[in-house]
């Protein structure tokens, strides 16, 4: 039943969204109209979360379709956060196109489906784990788009935040592969066994840090261009951590597949 409003109420939520994110990139100063209105846009996708969790009987989580929705939400939040933060008027627009483009797949390809978890699902680490990945994902795409503007346009303006958001994201990222790396442990037995998926998320890890350790010494110099370059190669490689890897050979013998 959940599922079969999801158009419209995707549609109502994404609307609001956009009067938001529209609102704010016409204010020269930080609206409180905008913040507000997003607020209830974003309350709007997690009460539809909730509803599809009751629905299922179970975290919606498990498939590609259902971690879309958990990013829809989190990228809401991450674009709300960084506009309410450093004031950066058209970054709940960006935000909130990339929520629909989530919301468009989902539409198009649901991927949403009541199959009970399989055994390995059914931890305790499970929700940490998935929910911890998506939010650090949001921000690291937030710092993303900022680091393109940045990069286009030439600016040190916004390197600041997209430093921040590299911080926060990094380490919500590092806590995730640390409950998977416990998850993984009481499911099968080791930390870590080095699959596509593992292998392409301590890429993603890698590169972040690399971005992160380069900021310091290319800041306000001619090589801020290969900073920015590796954080939109670290986004590359988070995207191949995420879905990518389900277009590789090797996944058909991965752990991770379900």
């Amino acid at each position: 039943m959940a599922w079969n409003i999801f158009p419209l109420w995707a549609g109502i939520v994404m609307l609001i969204a956009a009067t938001a994110a529209t609102w704010a990139s016409i204010k020269k100063e930080r609206s409180t109209v905008a913040i507000v209105t997003m607020l209830i846009a974003i309350l709007g996708m997690g009460g539809f979360i909730a509803m599809l969790w009751a629905t299922l009987g179970r975290p919606p989580m498990r498939t590609m379709g259902e971690t879309r929705l958990w990013y829809s939400f989190f990228i809401l939040v991450a674009g709300l956060f960084t506009y309410a933060r450093w004031k950066y008027r058209w970054i709940m627009l960006f935000s909130t196109v990339l929520a629909g483009v989530f919301i468009i797949i989902n539409i198009a390809r649901p991927e949403i489906h009541d199959q009970t978890l399989m055994p390995a699902l059914q931890s305790v680490w499970f929700v940490p784990h998935v929910s911890i990945y998506m939010f650090s994902y949001s921000l690291l795409g937030c710092a993303t788009l900022l680091s393109v503007v940045a990069l286009v346009r030439k600016s040190t303006d916004m390197d600041r935040a997209i430093e921040r958001l590299l911080y926060a994201g990094l380490a919500f990222l590092t806590t995730g592969m640390l409950t998977g790396a416990l998850w993984a442990k009481e499911a099968w037995g080791a930390y870590w066994s080095w699959d596509a998926k593992e292998a392409w998320a301590a890429a993603t890890w890698a590169l972040y840090l690399i971005a992160i350790h380069l900021a310091p010494s290319v800041m306000n110099t001619k090589r801020r261009g290969l900073y920015h370059t590796v954080i939109l190669l670290g986004f590359v490689a988070l995207q191949m951590c995420w879905y990518g890897i389900n277009y590789l050979p090797s996944a058909a013998t991965s752990v991770h597949s379900y």
